[in-house]
Parts: C-alpha cells; structure tokens; sequence
C-alpha cells in the first residue's frame, strides 16, 4: 500500500480535467512546487470541492505516483473567499500567484513565499491599505526570496552602508552619496526611499505591511521596484495586464 504524504501549502492554480476531476498545482513547504489530481473534485458532494480551488490554504494528504501525486484528502485553514467580492482585489491575488508559481521550484521549502503569500493576501483584506502598495511590496519581497536582487544596503563601489545615494539596476545596486557615481538611467534614492526598500527586503514578515508612504517616495520606489521587475523577470504576468486595463 502506498504511503500518504502529509504537506502543508496553498493552491496557486486549477484546470479541470475529464467531467469530474482537478489538476492543481501546490506551493507546499515539504515539497515545493508540485502538480496534483484532485479525483472527482468537481462533484457536488465532494470533500475536496471547496478545498482544491485557488487561494486554499491547507494540509494536503497525498499519494505519490510517477508524474504528479494524487490528493486524498485536504484540511483546509483559510479560504480567501473574500478576495472575490471585489474585481481588482482578485486581480491582484492571482497576480500573487502567479508569481509565487514563476518562482516555484520543486524539492525546494517554499516556506518563505507562503507566508509571503498569507500575509500579502490579508495585506488585500485590508481597508486601510492601498492595493498597489501592497503589490510593490510583495513584488520586491518575491524578488529577494528568489535570491537575485539589488544590494540596497552597502555601496557597490566603496561598501559604506547607503543613507542615500543613486539606484543602479544595472550595476545590481545603489552608490553612496559620497561616490558620487552618475550611472545611466539611476535613480536616486533620499533616506526615506533607501529605508523604505530597506525594510521590504529585511523585515520581519509579520510587519511587511506595517507602513504608508509619501507619494513622492512611493513614486521612487516604484520606479526602482519596475527596474527590478525588468531585470531580474523574464516574463509576462497575465493577471497584471488585467489590472492595467
């Protein structure tokens, strides 16, 4: 008899597949990103319709096999059912995933981009904060969990520690002040942008989503976190086109 694996993560994707079944992707913390047949998921009285759709947070219970595993059974802790009352809300969330899918890896502990996840949702939830806000923080959090960004932190050209000084996205980083380096197409960056890209990439997760910005500042940030987005992604986001439009 085959041994059930128990994983914990969140649906980023679903297809229908045959008149029943699901095909899902899962960022898991166990096993990173893994496809996985829901049988018989889109039957009405199915223990699994509810919990094998996008967004679910759950613990999976799953069989192996050669090409994907196969969900037993799911208990889920967080629905998100409330991202879809609102058109721009939702856009957003499966921006997230989408996302979270690009840098999904599999036999990698995607722990960092769940909770990344989980807290960037609540972060939609939230009344009080703006929604693109939140879509710059998370772009420039999922960039530094993949491992590849700007050093926002020391001079790239002398390794003083930055105060202010000129964005680089080309040189991967920002110069101090004192260096005065000019790149092409820098940006430069006052204290409060530095300390506000600072704390994206360094704070703890549970404070990510702690602050606001002044427009001038969210301006300049936004501008470095495009850059990035540039840079460091080599593709297209569908659900970003839809909140363009």
């Amino acid at each position: 008899m085959r041994e059930v694996i128990t994983v914990q993560g969140i649906v980023i994707s679903a297809m229908p597949v045959g008149e029943y079944d699901r095909r899902v992707v899962l960022i898991t913390k166990e096993l990173g990103k893994i496809a996985a047949f829901a049988r018989g998921a889109r039957r009405p009285n199915s223990s699994l319709l509810a919990s094998t759709r996008p967004f679910v947070f759950a613990t999976f219970f799953l069989y192996p096999g050669r090409d994907a595993y196969t969900i037993q059974a799911a208990e889920a802790t967080e629905y998100f059912d409330e991202l879809s009352s609102n058109i721009e809300t939702i856009a957003y969330g499966y921006y997230f995933l989408e996302i979270a899918d690009y840098y999904g890896r599999e036999s990698v502990n995607e722990t960092l981009m769940i909770n990344l996840l989980y807290v960037s949702l609540k972060a939609l939830l939230n009344k009080k904060l703006d929604n693109d806000l939140v879509k710059m923080i998370f772009e420039l959090r999922a960039i530094a969990i993949n491992g590849s960004y700007p050093d926002f932190f020391h001079c790239i050209s002398c390794g003083k520690e930055i105060e202010e000084g000129v964005f680089s996205v080309r040189d991967h980083g920002v110069y101090c002040s004192e260096c005065k380096k000019i790149p092409k197409n820098g940006i430069w960056l006052n204290a409060a942008a530095v300390y506000t890209l600072q704390y994206i990439i360094a704070a703890p997760i549970n404070k990510l989503y702690t602050f606001t910005l002044s427009e001038q500042t969210e301006k300049t940030v936004r501008d470095v976190i495009e850059q990035c987005k540039r840079q460091y992604q080599d593709k297209e986001f569908r659900s970003l086109e839809v909140l363009k439009q």
